[in-house]
C-alpha cells in the first residue's frame, strides 16, 4: 500500500514530485473521453523514467504470438493497443535551455486532477541561478467534442531580469510501445503539413500478415498565443513543429493554447475524407475561445455527476475513492460508440493490450445498468453479438461446436497467448450469457434476448454441450481441463463455477427458446433432439459439493490441499504473485479472486443464508485478493451476511485500490474494470439493492465511519435517489412514473418529488 496523493473529496492532488513515483503519478492522473485517452505524461518532455502513452479507442495492432512450443489452436497473434502519435508534445525553452524536470531544480510543485471537471493541472517554479520562472499546465480531453484535445501553458517570469521564452508545440509520430518486440514502431507517416502557426500528421499503422485492419490517424494542431509565431524547419519526416517565442519582463506572463483535432479511419473511409474532416473540425474549433471550449466540456461532466454521483459524508477517503472510480470509468466508456468496449486498463497503460475481457459483462455491466441509459448496456450486448463470427472461429480452433467468446479481443477473434487462460478460462461464455439475463431482468426489455440474444445464447449452449463429457462411472456430465476465475489454479477438473454456469446457460437458453417467435426459432434451428440433450446435461451436471463443510468445492481435489488461511503467509511474502514461483502458487490453497463466491454473487438470491455463510466463511480467509476484481463481490456477500465491518474493509480496498496502490501494480496503468467495485459495494452491499421479479428491493445499513451516503439509480425509465443516514433510509423519485419498491420487506410507494422515509 502506498499513498502519494492527498485525500480530498473532488481532487487527486499532490504537492510533491518524486522521480521514483513518476509512473505511479502518470497512471493516477490519466485522462480520457471514451474516444481517446492518455497517461499523465509531461508534455514538455521528461528524460527520466516514464511510461508515455496516448491511446485511441479501437486502434490496435496484431503482434505475432511468440511461444517456444506451438500448440494447435494457439492464436496467431496477440492484440495490443497502439501507442498513438504524440499530439501533446510541447517542449519549452527558457533562455535557450529545455525544461526537463528530470534535471531541473524546481519548487512549489502541484499536480491536480479535478474529478468534477476532468481537467488536469500541473504547476511548478523553475530555478536556474538568478532565473526564476513559474509554469502552469492545464489539459483536458473534451467530452463535448470527442476529437478535441486542449492544452494551455502559462509562463510567468518571477526573475529580476528579462527572460527569453520559446515554446515548440509539435506532433510526433516517432513513438513506440514499451512492450513491443525489438523496439519496433507501429506508425508509417503518410503525410505531413507544417506551417508557421499549425501542423498536421497523417499516419497509418504498419502492415501486418494476419489480415486485420490497418488504422489511419490524423492529428492537426493549432495554437493561440500572445507570443510571436516564427516558422522553423520541419524537424524530420515524422514530426511537425512550430515555435512561439518572446521576452518576458519581470513579473509578466504569457500563455499558449494548443488545440489538437484527432480523427481516425474508424470513422472515415478514405484518407482524403479523413483529412477533409480533420481540417473542418480544426476550423470550427479555431472560432471558439478557451473559456467556451472548457465550459462545454465541464457542463457535460456536470450532467454526468448529477445523474450518478455517490456522496459519502464523514469519510473523505471513501468519498474520494468512489469518485475517482466513477471518473475513470466514465473517462473510458460512456456508451457512445457500440464498436468499443471497456478494457481492463482503459486508456491508462499498455498492460492487457487494451483489449476486451470478460470483466465487462461480469463487473462493468451491473454498474452501467444502474447509472446510464439502457442503450449503453444494450450496446455492450450488441458488441458481443456483432462478434459472433469470431466466436465461431475460436470454438472451431478447438474442434468444438457453437461459439466460444474470446478471453481477450478487439474484433471477436481470440488474441491472447497464454493457453491456460485463453482456452481453459471458459467460464467467460457463461458470464456473457449472464449479462443477457441481467440486462433483461433489470430493464424489463426482452427485445434483445428474444432476437439477437437468443442467437448468442444458442451458440454458447452449443459450445457447452460439446465441451462437456459424460462420465459413465458417475452417470454425470463433467468439464475437465479448465481454469476458473481463480487464475491461481490452472487445468483443473470440474470447477464449480464453470460447471454451474454451463448448466445455468443451457437451462436459461431452453427457457428463452420457449418464448421466441416462430421466425426466430426457425433461424436458430435448434432441433428437439438438441433440446433434449441440453436438458439432460442440465439434469445431470456434476457440481462438486462437500456435505460435511456444506460448501461447493472449487474443483475436484481442492480440499486435498494444505488448507491454511491467508493470515499464515508472512507479510514480507505478500503479494504472493510478486514473491512466489508459479509452481508454489498453483500448489497452494490461496485464491486470487472470487471463484465459488463469484458464482454465488451472480445468483445471490438463489442460495440460502446458510449456504452463503458456509461458503464465505470457508473461501474468503483463503483469498489473497490479488485480482483487482476481487474485493467488491466479497464486500457485497459480507454485507448480505451482515458482516458489516468486513464489508466496509473490502469496500475500502476496492474503492482505493489504485489510489493507495494496494497490489503494488498501478505504475503500469489503472484497473479500470475494477473501478466498478466501489459502486457495486455501496449499492448492492451497503444499500442491499436487488431486483426480484421486476421489483427493486433494498436492505440498507450505514457503515459506522460514515455519517451518510447517497446515490442515484436509473431503473426502468425512473431516476431514484437513495439516502441512508443515521435516521434511516430515504427514497425519492426524481423522474418517471410512480413505483413500488421493497425496503427490508416492506412495500414503499414512490411518487414524484416526494421523499419516503
Amino acid at each position: 500500500m502506498k499513498r502519494i496523493f492527498d485525500v480530498q473529496p473532488w481532487n487527486v492532488v499532490t504537492h510533491t514530485f518524486d522521480p521514483k513515483d513518476k509512473r505511479l503519478q502518470e497512471s493516477m492522473t490519466s485522462l480520457g473521453n471514451g474516444y481517446m485517452g492518455m497517461r499523465g505524461d509531461f508534455e514538455e518532455g521528461y528524460s527520466g523514467d516514464s511510461l508515455q502513452g496516448i491511446y485511441l479507442g479501437g486502434v490496435w495492432y496484431p503482434d505475432k504470438t511468440r511461444v517456444g512450443w506451438w500448440k494447435n489452436g494457439y492464436p496467431k497473434y496477440f492484440g495490443k493497443v497502439v501507442n498513438a502519435v504524440n499530439f501533446i508534445k510541447l517542449p519549452i525553452e527558457i533562455n535557450g535551455q529545455r525544461v526537463d524536470l528530470a534535471k531541473d531544480q524546481i519548487s512549489d510543485f502541484t499536480l491536480d486532477l479535478d474529478l468534477h471537471t476532468a481537467v488536469l493541472t500541473r504547476s511548478f517554479t523553475l530555478k536556474r541561478g538568478d532565473v526564476k520562472v513559474a509554469l502552469t499546465f492545464e489539459r483536458f480531453l473534451s467530452v463535448a467534442q470527442k476529437e478535441l484535445s486542449v492544452q494551455k501553458v502559462t509562463v510567468k517570469n518571477l526573475s529580476a531580469t528579462n527572460v527569453d521564452v520559446k515554446l515548440l508545440p509539435a506532433i510526433d509520430a516517432d513513438v513506440m510501445n514499451e512492450e513491443a518486440n525489438y523496439d519496433e514502431r507501429f506508425w508509417d507517416v503518410l503525410a505531413t503539413d507544417q506551417q508557421a502557426d499549425r501542423g498536421s500528421v497523417i499516419a497509418k499503422t504498419t502492415p501486418n500478415p494476419f489480415g486485420t485492419p490497418q488504422f489511419t490517424s490524423g492529428m492537426e494542431m493549432r495554437m493561440v498565443s500572445d507570443l510571436d509565431n516564427v516558422a522553423i524547419d520541419q524537424p524530420n519526416d515524422k514530426e511537425v513543429a512550430t515555435a512561439y517565442q518572446g521576452t518576458l519582463a519581470p513579473q509578466t506572463a504569457t500563455t499558449l493554447e494548443k488545440r489538437v483535432i484527432v480523427v481516425t479511419s474508424r470513422d472515415y473511409k478514405t484518407q482524403a475524407d479523413l483529412t477533409t474532416a480533420m481540417h473542418q473540425l480544426s476550423d470550427q474549433v479555431a472560432k471558439e475561445s478557451y473559456a467556451d471550449l472548457l465550459t462545454a466540456h465541464t457542463q457535460v461532466w456536470a450532467q454526468r455527476w448529477e445523474k450518478s454521483d455517490v456522496e459519502i459524508t464523514g469519510d473523505d477517503e471513501s468519498q474520494q475513492g468512489i469518485r475517482f472510480n466513477l471518473f475513470q470509468l466514465f473517462s473510458t466508456y460512456y456508451g457512445e460508440d457500440s464498436r468499443l468496449n471497456i478494457g481492463p486498463k482503459g486508456f491508462t497503460g499498455e498492460k492487457y493490450g487494451g483489449a476486451t475481457y470478460w470483466d465487462t459483462e461480469a463487473f462493468a455491466f451491473p454498474v452501467y445498468l444502474g447509472i446510464t441509459d439502457p442503450k449503453v448496456t444494450r450496446n455492450l450486448l450488441m458488441y458481443r453479438y456483432n462478434q459472433l463470427p469470431g466466436a465461431y472461429i475460436n470454438a472451431k480452433e478447438q474442434g468444438l461446436k457453437g461459439a466460444l467468446f474470446p478471453m481477450v479481443t478487439f474484433d471477436g477473434i481470440e488474441c491472447h497467448n497464454e493457453w491456460e487462460i485463453t482456452f481453459e478460462e471458459i467460464h467467460r461464455n457463461g458470464d456473457i450469457a449472464f449479462a443477457i439475463y441481467n440486462y433483461t431482468r433489470y430493464t424489463g426489455d426482452d427485445s434483445y434476448v428474444l432476437h439477437q440474444g437468443a442467437k448468442v445464447l444458442t451458440e454458447i449452449s452449443r459450445f457447452w454441450a460439446d465441451r462437456v463429457h459424460f462420465s459413465k462411472r458417475n452417470n454425470q456430465y463433467m468439464i475437465h481441463g479448465v481454469t476458473g476465475a481463480d487464475e491461481y489454479e490452472n487445468n483443473v477438473d470440474n470447477n464449480w463455477d464453470t460447471n454451474m454456469l454451463a448448466q445455468w446457460t443451457l437451462k436459461y437458453t431452453l427457457e428463452i427458446l420457449g418464448k421466441v417467435d416462430a421466425d426466430v426459432a426457425k433461424r436458430l434451428d435448434v432441433s428437439d433432439d438438441e433440446k433434449a440433450h441440453w436438458q439432460d446435461i442440465v439434469d445431470r451436471m456434476y457440481l462438486p459439493y462437500d456435505k460435511d463443510l456444506n460448501i461447493f468445492v472449487q474443483h475436484d481435489g481442492f480440499l486435498d490441499k494444505d488448507i491454511e488461511p491467508v493470515s499464515a503467509i508472512p507479510a514480507d511474502q505478500r503479494p504472493i504473485n510478486q514473491h512466489w514461483s508459479w509452481d508454489k502458487i498453483l500448489r497452494s490453497p490461496y485464491i486470487k479472486q472470487g471463484d465459488v463466491l463469484q458464482g454465488i454473487w451472480d445468483f445471490i438470491d438463489d442460495y440460502t443464508p446458510e449456504q452463503k455463510k458456509a461458503n464465505f466463511d470457508f473461501y474468503e480467509p483463503l483469498t489473497v485478493h490479488e485480482s483487482s476484481l476481487s474485493p467488491a463481490i466479497h464486500s457485497v456477500l459480507a454485507a448480505d451476511l451482515h458482516y458489516e465491518d468486513k464489508a466496509v474493509e473490502l469496500y475500502e480496498r476496492t474503492a482505493r485500490l489504485d489510489l493507495d496502490n494496494y497490489n503494488n501494480d498501478t505504475t503500469d496503468g489503472l484497473h479500470i474494470t475494477a473501478m466498478t467495485g466501489g459502486w457495486i459495494a455501496v449499492v448492492q452491499g451497503f444499500a442491499g439493492m436487488r431486483v426480484r421479479n421486476g421489483q427493486l428491493h433494498y436492505a440498507p445499513f450505514l457503515p459506522k465511519k460514515w455519517n451518510s451516503f447517497s446515490f442515484r439509480q436509473v431503473f426502468r425509465g425512473r431516476l431514484i435517489e437513495v439516502i441512508v443516514d443515521q435516521a434511516g433510509a430515504h427514497f425519492k423519485l426524481l423522474s418517471g412514473d410512480p413505483l413500488d419498491i421493497d425496503v427490508a420487506g416492506k412495500t414503499v410507494s414512490l411518487q414524484p418529488d416526494t421523499v419516503v422515509e
